[in-house]
């Protein structure tokens, strides 16, 4: 790609990050960022939110994230949850099903949700409005990077006038998808395997009547599997794997396409919105960054649909990667802490991928004996109280946690690194629950049982924390202390509605737990020991100095401008990496 060079009478404009690329990964990036005030510019080619119905599912740990970005209810109103995912042969005959209406893994959301990508885009886009710090380019696209030790200039194209224009941002995201322009720009190879089994997928619309199967289901049919699934807002989604011979133009023909979903809807009621034929891949970037440009979603990664967390893995990147670089911006942490991004998502999203291949060779088995195998082997082992559960409950799916990274002691180590449940608490003012998250703040947390005052000493002073006063269930509202109104309160005191977090603490030896602003568990230690694990996390972040009042208060030092910068001039060494 290009050197950039400043164009002669037009001045830079400098941003502290640009997104290169405004899909849902793209998008939820910008909003993290737009919440904690990071001026931002969104690139983004296509002049509207994607049209086609492309990624279709998120989990649990994708709805915190929207809730984190502040735009839970909007994201979440669109959606639906479906209750049972089974698992049939040729035959219809049900192996294996999983009850996903009794499954819950403790992070405040249905483990699976169905949406409609047209609509999650226009969204998350729409989310971005409520930033005057956050800029959305649309019709833009990226044509030249140059880095240097304190930025990286990007040289933008419109797609239309080819009208040019240099941006000066200190880092860059690659959020623009498998084909990624920044990842071709910093020369990042891919390594993996493409799967050679064509697919067509299927998307449209039917009026409820007329849908014949009203369950997810996976037809493990060895000569030609398909998936099936209600959508969200009266759509349906099918896909089919093409045999030997077809070609795409003779599947995607009207006649065909209406043989192939007549089992599961009404043909002459469903009307087509997308029927393309795909191949799907299992490709992981070499590495996800070159000094100041970073590679998320599928720009990092691809994987095999059968698990449902393409999408979800980006939507993990985007929540690991922003509030690190609100700290490294802000001049309250040292850059290295970015090297933590790859650390951690990498190996999560590497489980993922090689889960999803395992499903797949269970769902994908291609001749009659090998079918008959899987089917007979897994109704015998699901007569196995424990075994029916993992399968049911979905447990084979890898937990949100790391490995190593930002954490106490730099590894997990029990409960540290793992994701912390988020059950419904009471807190003053309010008279319903809410998820924990609510009170949590935008920075990080502590959370232990309600004591006068905070447990938090002089070695937390500076650091964006709330002490989180844990009150045991049955305490009446009224009678907990009322947040002060003014700023942002380093104290809160809530309800333990159903004893959850009562019970985690005392399941896991701990008086006090410390939470990341992405809510994985930093440290676990008693009362006496918190002075300790406010040392540890000043090394975690590199603190060298003192952190300015409100560094990470979640919003911008006034209506529509952003936080000012508190370092100034040129970055440490170590920044300039």
């Amino acid at each position: 790609m290009r050197p950039v060079q400043p164009l002669a009478h037009h001045p830079v404009e400098e941003v502290e990050v640009a997104v290169i690329g405004c899909g849902p990964v793209g998008a939820l990036a910008a909003n993290l960022l737009g919440a904690r005030g990071v001026t931002t510019l969104v690139v983004e080619r296509g002049v509207a939110p994607h049209g086609q119905p492309r990624a279709f599912s998120c989990d649990d740990e994708a709805l915190r994230i929207y809730q984190q970005a502040g735009l839970l209810d909007e994201v979440r109103g669109e959606m639906i949850a479906p209750p049972l995912v089974e698992y049939v042969n040729h035959a219809g005959r049900v192996f294996a099903r999983m009850a996903l209406s009794e499954t819950d893994f403790g992070y405040g959301h249905a483990p699976l949700r169905f949406f409609d990508q047209p609509r999650l885009e226009r969204t998350l886009r729409a989310g971005l409005d409520r930033f005057a710090h956050v800029q959305l380019s649309l019709g833009t696209e990226l044509v030249g990077l140059e880095q240097d030790d304190d930025g990286v200039m990007v040289l933008l194209s419109d797609t239309v006038t080819r009208q040019r224009r240099a941006v000066r941002a200190r880092y860059v995201l690659g959020c623009d998808g498998a084909r990624s322009t920044t990842r071709s720009a910093v020369r990042i190879g891919l390594a993996g395997e493409s799967y050679a089994e064509p697919w067509l997928a299927i998307s449209g619309d039917v009026p409820p009547d007329a849908v014949r199967v009203r369950d997810t289901t996976f037809v493990c049919d060895w000569q030609r599997p398909a998936f099936v699934s209600p959508g969200a807002v009266g759509s349906y989604r099918l896909e089919f794997m093409l045999r030997p011979g077809e070609t795409d133009a003779e599947v995607q023909r009207p006649e065909n396409v209406a043989a192939l979903v007549s089992p599961y809807v009404d043909p002459a009621r469903f009307t087509v919105t997308r029927a393309v034929v795909y191949t799907f891949h299992h490709l992981i970037a070499q590495r996800w960054r070159e000094r100041r440009v970073f590679l998320l979603g599928d720009a990092a990664h691809q994987m095999p649909p059968f698990l449902g967390q393409g999408l979800c893995s980006g939507l993990r990147d985007a929540a690991n990667l922003s509030w690190k670089l609100a700290l490294v911006l802000s001049g309250a942490a040292d850059a290295t802490v970015l090297d933590t991004y790859e650390t951690e998502r990498r190996p999560h999203t590497v489980e993922m991928a090689r889960t999803s291949v395992r499903l797949g060779r269970v769902f994908l088995a291609r001749n009659r004996y090998t079918a008959w195998m899987r089917d007979t082997v897994l109704r015998a082992v699901q007569a196995i109280p424990r075994v029916r559960r993992f399968v049911e409950r979905f447990e084979f799916k890898p937990v949100p946690a790391y490995r190593r990274g930002l954490m106490a002691g730099g590894r997990r180590d029990g409960a540290v690194g793992t994701m912390f449940p988020q059950p419904r608490i009471l807190i003053p003012g309010s008279p319903d629950s809410c998820l924990l998250d609510e009170a949590l703040g935008d920075g990080f947390a502590v959370l232990g049982p309600a004591t006068p005052g905070s447990p938090l000493g002089s070695q937390w002073r500076g650091l964006p924390v709330r002490f989180v006063a844990v009150h045991p269930s049955g305490t009446p509202v009224p009678d907990l202390p009322a947040p002060p109104g003014d700023g942002q309160p380093d104290r809160v005191d809530v309800v333990d509605v159903d004893g959850v977090l009562g019970g985690w603490l005392r399941r896991h030896q701990a008086d006090l737990v410390v939470l990341r602003p992405d809510r994985f568990v930093f440290a676990l230690t008693a009362a006496d020991g918190i002075d300790r694990v406010g040392w540890d996390l000043s090394a975690a972040l590199g603190r060298t100095g003192s952190v300015p009042v409100g560094w990470f208060g979640g919003a911008p030092a006034a209506p529509g401008r952003p936080r000012s910068r508190d370092r100034v001039g040129r970055p440490r060494a170590a920044e300039r990496r």
